[in-house]
C-alpha cells in the first residue's frame, strides 16, 4: 500500500502545479506580459520620434521653400528693376534724340536765316551798282 501510494503521489506530483510553481508562473507570465507592454511602448515612442523627426523635416522643406519663394520674389523684383532702368534709358536716350533733332532745326534755321541775310546783302550790294553815277 505504502508504495501505491507513493507511486501515485509521484504521478499526481509530475502532472500537478505546487501553488508556488502556480504563483511563480503567474509571475512569470505578468513579467512577460510587463515586458510585452513596455515593448510596445517603446515601439509606440519610436513612432511618436519617427512623426516628430517627419514633422521636423516637414518644416524644413517649408522653410527651404519660403527661402525659394524669397529667392524668386527677389529675382522678379531685380528683373522689374532691370527693365525699369531699361525704359529709363530708353526715355533718356529718345530725349536725346529730340535734342539733336531740336539742335539739327536750330541749325537748319540759323543757315536758313544766314543764307537770307547773304542774299539780302547781296541784293543790297547789287543795288547800288545799277544806280548810274
Amino acid at each position: 500500500m505504502y508504495n501505491r501510494a507513493l507511486v501515485r503521489q509521484r504521478r499526481h506530483d509530475s502532472t500537478t502545479t505546487t501553488p508556488r510553481q502556480r504563483d511563480e508562473g503567474a509571475m512569470a507570465a505578468k513579467e512577460r506580459e510587463r515586458e510585452r507592454e513596455r515593448e510596445r511602448e517603446r515601439e509606440r515612442e519610436r513612432e511618436r520620434e519617427r512623426e516628430r523627426e517627419r514633422e521636423r523635416e516637414r518644416e524644413r522643406e517649408r522653410v527651404r521653400e519660403r527661402e525659394r519663394e524669397g529667392e524668386r520674389e527677389r529675382e522678379r523684383e531685380r528683373e522689374r528693376e532691370r527693365e525699369r532702368e531699361n525704359e529709363r534709358e530708353r526715355d533718356r536716350e529718345r530725349e536725346r534724340e529730340r535734342e539733336r533733332e531740336r539742335e539739327r532745326e536750330r541749325e537748319r534755321e540759323r543757315e536758313r536765316k544766314s543764307a537770307q541775310r547773304k542774299r539780302g546783302k547781296k541784293v543790297q550790294q547789287v543795288e547800288p551798282a545799277l544806280l548810274p553815277c
